[in-house]
Parts: structure tokens; sequence; C-alpha cells
């Protein structure tokens, strides 16, 4: 496998994210890298072609550490193959156990001096010894192409600056032209190195021209505020800081920058060390493949990035983030446990480490986390908020709500929007302790918040409340307005389709009914409620024997318990013979099917893992 090709593909798409590689996730992390973390242990196969079975498949479920532990086997059976060998290098380099890598990148460079990702880790390992002349020359051998030449040319100018020659590292730098969004880039670690390299003039004019360019992006505000701040300019600090806050409401970062300086305390620079810089351009690299979904690639520099800088919180959070979304819930969690108490995000650190244990199915540990983390922070709104969403998944109703109130109780009068989430979950766990006018009044508050730039959170808000309305037969005419416009703003969102179809079913109209209900069952086939709901519409409409199908799939699909009893009378007696005519708006009907209320998909500012469990009957 050609080394230029692979460090094309770790490092694709970077180009056209330039304006991202500086950008923070709002999130935690600092410790010690993983680089002499033994491999878990996984049972090898008897055969190299098992072990390569084995690790190919871990590969694709992005399981790293059994890829690599499996690839490593491989490799033992077959030493002399050059693909196996990048295979495994490219898997150690993923789950951080960069000794084992460093020695894969030594044996695949001796047999092919191109293989650009092996260079460039080499490079990387030259930097933290110090042997900068040595990492220029690996970087020089690290590929072509503009996403290895932008990264070559970025840690070359940092090895330069870390032998103390400012003047190279500046000229190299510099030339770093002519691509679109590179002036910013170039000119927040041209800023950087000069700080670095003691020419503070320099670093002022690039820090400044980097946060008139783009002042937009949490990097580029954090290091100008902080260079300003140590210059004593505190006010220019402040007003950077306080502009962004007005973008990115309560970002930890910025929270805790703002009080240090008002409290006439001083604030450390970004970036003290070239080692430091060299690890900031693959935060970068790394945070930008994570928005774009290029996880693997992501994880690799942002693993390089935390050998360089191991107190680098972004490059922690943001791999922590990634672990998550590889379904590494555990991983995800150790490496939110890495973050020091004394860092500001330490605390949504100790967020996510809850809502990942009820992800795990450790539900009282998540509870009994967050409860400690909200007692240490008692006027945190987010701390408060998760462990609200936790017990809420737990379906201790009553407690949610108790504790989303008091996160309501400090966000004052006044609520912004971002707050409507909190209400919708009060609302809901009020709904579901069965406590409807207060359900009810936080519902309409939600919606009242929830801004019109988030159609599909606002059609989530517009499912509930109408569909709570139809449930107990009010204002019908009202939540067929509402469910139609949450289908209108979520059509692809079967849960909300179902909504609007068990709306027409009660109403008697079953054609209707039966209509939605097949297109919510096309897009949400494994639901039991869509299934149920399904089978009563035919069962009205005459189609008995395809009702008892339906019913009989529903069952199949797991519902709740109490949902199964339901399913499993129907399933013998079918459904009551009706009283009256079937209804219409404006006479609906008396009967009563009593299904819970479908939640729909979690709202896009949600907590991961605070999302109800759609259920019904």
């Amino acid at each position: 496998m050609n080394g230029n090709a692979k460090t094309s593909r770790i490092g694709r798409r970077t180009l056209s994210a330039l304006a991202l590689c500086l950008a923070a996730t709002v999130s935690v992390q600092a410790a010690q890298p993983r680089e002499s973390t033994p491999l878990p242990e996984f049972e090898p196969a008897e055969s190299l072609e098992g072990n390569f079975l084995a690790a190919y498949i871990a590969g694709a479920s992005k399981d790293t550490a059994a890829a690599a532990s499996f690839y490593r086997e491989a490799v033992k059976a077959d030493p002399r193959n050059t693909e196996l060998l990048e295979r495994a290098f490219v898997s150690l380099l993923a789950d951080g156990a960069l000794p084992d890598a460093f020695r894969a990148a030594e044996r695949l460079t001796s047999r092919d001096g191109t293989n650009g990702l092996a260079q460039l880790a080499l490079g990387v390992r030259q930097i933290k010894a110090g042997q900068f002349a040595q990492a220029r020359q690996n970087f020089a051998r690290s590929g072509r192409g503009a996403a290895a030449d932008l990264t070559a040319t970025l840690l070359t100018a940092w090895a330069f600056a870390g032998a103390g020659d400012g003047k190279r590292a500046q000229e190299t730098i510099n030339k770093l032209k002519g691509e679109r969004n590179y002036s910013t880039f170039r000119d927040y670690h041209a800023g950087l190195i000069a700080a670095v390299t003691g020419d503070q003039a320099e670093a002022e004019r690039r820090l400044k021209a980097a946060y008139d360019g783009d002042h937009n992006t949490l990097r580029v505000v954090d290091a100008y505020a902080r260079f300003e701040a140590q210059a004593g300019r505190t006010d220019l600090a402040i007003q950077a800081y306080s502009d962004f806050d007005k973008l990115l409401p309560r970002h930890p970062i910025v929270r805790d920058a703002l009080n240090r300086l008002k409290e006439g305390k001083p604030l450390p620079r970004l970036v003290t060390t070239a080692q430091e810089g060299a690890g900031e351009v693959l935060y970068g690299l790394g945070s930008a493949g994570s928005t774009q979904g290029d996880e693997l690639p992501a994880v690799v520099y942002l693993r390089l990035a935390l050998y360089l800088a191991p107190e680098h919180a972004l490059a922690r959070l943001t791999l922590a983030d990634i672990l998550d979304r590889m379904k590494q819930p555990e991983r995800a969690n150790e490496t939110y446990a890495q973050i020091p108490a004394n860092s500001p995000l330490r605390l949504n650190a100790d967020v996510q480490i809850g809502l990942n244990l009820e992800q795990m199915g450790k539900g009282e540990e998540a509870i009994q986390h967050l409860d400690a983390a909200m007692k240490a922070h008692p006027n945190d709104i987010d701390v408060i908020t998760a462990l609200g969403n936790v017990q809420r998944s737990r379906k201790k109703y009553e407690e949610a709500a108790e504790t989303y109130s008091r996160a309501i109780s400090l966000i004052g009068d006044q609520p912004a929007s971002n707050f409507w989430t909190t209400f919708y979950f009060r609302g809901t766990a009020y709904e579901r302790a069965k406590q409807w006018v207060k359900a009810e009044a936080d519902l309409k508050k939600a919606l009242e918040l929830v801004p019109p730039s988030q159609p599909a959170a606002r059609a989530q808000v517009l499912n509930y409340l109408a569909y709570s309305w139809v449930d107990q037969n009010i204002n019908i005419d009202e939540a067929f307005t509402m469910l139609k416009q949450a289908v209108d703003a979520s059509p692809r969102d079967g849960m909300i389709i179902d909504s609007l179809g068990w709306a027409y079913f009660r109403l008697g109209r079953w054609d209707e009914a039966m209509r939605e209900l097949e297109k919510a069952i096309e897009l949400k086939p494994g639901d039991p409620t869509i299934n149920d709901h399904l089978g009563d519409a035919y069962w009205r409409a005459g189609r008995r024997l395809e009702g008892k199908f339906q019913w009989q799939h529903a069952k199949d699909l797991n519902p709740d318990p109490e949902e199964l009893e339901k399913i499993n009378a129907k399933l013998k007696d079918g459904l009551p013979e009706l009283d009256k005519p079937a209804a219409t708006a404006e006479n609906p009907p008396a009967e009563k099917v009593n299904p819970e209320l479908p939640k729909g998909a979690p709202a896009p500012s949600e907590p991961p893992g605070a999302a109800d469990k759609k259920s019904g009957g």
C-alpha cells in the first residue's frame, strides 16, 4: 500500500475545513496520554487468516483496541507482509499504543521511505524528544498533496521554532498562501510561534490579524485574548471573550477566563513551547476531521496531539466525543476521567460520564455520579439538567421534575431561547407523572422559547403538546394544525407521522389513520408503538386479520411490559366495539386507548443519552 496514498486518505478534506480546524468543542480533557497503556487482552485466533479476519471486522466496527490486537498477532505470523504491518501501525496509532506504533513506523520506513503517515508519526516523536532537525527531515518525507503539505509545513515551522530559529519558522509558515481560509490559519500559528520565540510585536500583529479575520472561533479568540491579557490590555481581552459569549453563551472556557480577568487573576498563554504548538496543529486537524465525520483520521491526529500536549483539554474532549460516536462509551469515559479536577471543562466531562453510564445500563451509578457533581456545583444548570435527564430516562418522573425545577429556578424570569429544552424536559416529566396542568404550561413555554432556526426541535415540541391534547380529546382542531406543522418540519420522522396517524384514529377517520401510520411504519419498521397503532387502525377499518398480524409484530418487538399486557389482550379479544359513530374534530370520541405519548427523536441540543424511548399502545 502506497504511503503517500495512506497519508492522503488520513488527511482528506482537511483543506475545506480550515475554518473549523481551530474550532473548539464544548467539552473537556487533560492528563497523560495512553502512550504507555497496554492493549486489552483479546484471545488471538489460531491462524493468520483468522487474526486478519478478526482485525478486519474489528476495524469495520470501529473497535480500535481489538483491531490493533489482532493485527499485531497477524504481523507476528507474517512479519514480511508490508500491508499487514501498515494496517497494524494505523490501528496501534488510532488506539493510542504509541510506542508500538512508533516501532511499526520504523519498520515501515525502512522498507518504504515514502510512507507519509509513518514519517509524520516519527517526526512527532522527534519533536517530543527535542530533536528538531531530525523531525524536519521526517516531515519533508511525509508525502505530497495539499493536506500532507499543509501538515508538514506547519509542523516544520514549529520544529524551527523549537530550535530557536524564529526567522526560519516564519519564512516556512508564510509559504501557506493562496488557498481560501489559509490567512486566518497562517496568522494564528504565526502569532503563536512569534510569542514562543520572543517576538512579541510580531505575535501581537499576527494574532490580531487572525482575530480580525475570524472572531467567531474559540481557539483564535482564546489565543488573542490571553496574549492581550498578558500584555496588560485586560479590557481588550474581556471584550473579546464577552463578544464570543454572545455568540456561544456559557462556554466553560470563556466563563472561566472572564471570571479570572474580572478577579485580577493571570491567564497563561495558550501555547508556551514548540512541542505544544505542534500539538495544536495536530489538534486542529483532528478537530476538523471530527466535525466532518472522518473518525479514524481524526483519532490519529488527536492521539499524536495528546502525545505532544497531554494537557490539551479540548483535544482530549474531542477524542472522547469521537469515541462516544464510535460506540465505545467505556473508552470515552476513561478519556473524560483524565481531565484534571481544576480544569474549567471537568464538569462537562462529569456530565458526559454520567450520561454514558446511563447508556451503558448503569442507571443508578449514573444518578449517583451526577448527584455528586450537582452537590459540588449546586448552581450549574447543565449538571442539574443532566441529572434530571437520567432520572427521567429511569422513569423517576417526579424526581426528574423536581430536579428540572431546581435548574429553572436558576434560569430566572427571562429565560433565553437556549433554555427551551429544560422546560420541555420538565413538561414531559410532569406529563408522565400525570400532572397535566403543569406539563401543559411547560410545553407551551418550550414552544414559545424554541427558536425558529431549529425547525426539527420545534417539531418535537409541537408533536408532544398536540398529541397530548388529542389523547385527552381537547383542542382537537388546534392539535391537528400543530401536528401537520410538525410533519411538514420533519417529514421523515416516523414518530411524528405516527402521532398524526394516531390523531386521525382517535377521531375515527380510519382510512386517513391507516395512510399516515403506514408511512410511519416505512420510516420506523422496528418501533412497537407504531406497529401497535397500525394494528388498531386495521382492526377498526375491518381488516382484522391484518390488525392481528401487526399486533403480533408489535409484541415481537419487545414493547414495555404495560403495553405488552394491552397487546396480549387485543390479540385475544380484539378491540371493544364502539358505542357511537366515528367522531369528527367537532365531535371527538368517548373511547380512550391510553397510549403513552410518542416522543420523536431527541432535540438537537439534548445531551447524548438523554432522549426518551418512544413507547405506547
